[in-house]
């Protein structure tokens, strides 16, 4: 059994509102009040502006000297720029995955793929299942690169864009044929080495889930 560290009193405050925010209870813009928020959990002031720092890390708060933090704006133009630079960190990880990869990772590799195909095909996985799962290949593919601050940077990353995905669940759900197509071609184009292929499966499919991410804010 492995040794894993508890999750610290920050940490639990940070998931407990990153799950808020997800999933639209505390609404973009909306202002988060330290002095509030630590009465209602019973906590300290310390450990919630913790929590708040780790919130901005992962996109989720915006901090502003002398006005507080409050959850990050989420139209069609932000989730624009969120979604281009997530992209480019994941065509960079493509990139390293199709040098690095050896016969000994493919197991781990293809299994993640699988999970997330056979979630789709599964008429009762709800849309966080699926978007989970996609989040598991993408684990996968960053232990096999190696890169402690490409993985940083992708981590950090997946609670907004999660909360993207939850913000536009019914066009995300409408999508998920084109989901399931990119999972089958992706692996092909790393296992054979083809960056340029798995780069540009990345950047077609990065561009239809923004699409469908703008439509759905902007409606």
């Amino acid at each position: 059994m492995d040794f894993q560290v508890p999750n610290t009193l920050a940490e639990q405050i940070a998931n407990y509102l990153a799950e808020r925010i997800m999933t639209g209870q505390i609404r973009p813009g909306e202002r988060i009040q330290e002095a509030t928020l630590a009465g209602e959990l019973k906590v300290s002031r310390a450990s919630v502006k913790e929590a708040l720092y780790t919130l901005e890390r992962w996109h989720l708060v915006e901090i502003t000297p002398r006005k507080g933090a409050s959850a990050t704006r989420l139209d069609a133009a932000h989730a624009s720029e969120l979604y281009d630079v997530y992209m480019h960190l994941l065509m960079m990880m493509a990139v390293r995955l199709c040098e690095r990869w050896q016969e000994s990772d493919k197991q781990r590799m293809l299994g993640a793929v699988s999970n997330v195909v056979e979630r789709i095909k599964d008429s009762s996985s709800d849309i966080s299942g699926v978007v989970e799962a996609s989040f598991n290949v993408m684990d996968a593919c960053c232990e096999v690169v190696g890169n402690p601050y490409l993985t940083e940077a992708l981590s950090n990353f997946k609670p907004a864009v999660s909360r993207a995905y939850y913000l536009s669940a019914d066009r995300y759900r409408r999508g998920l044929a084109q989901t399931s197509e990119f999972f089958a071609n992706l692996p092909q184009a790393v296992l054979a080495r083809d960056s340029d292929k798995a780069q540009a499966l990345i950047r077609e499919f990065a561009e239809h889930q923004k699409s469908l991410i703008q439509q759905a804010l902007a409606s």
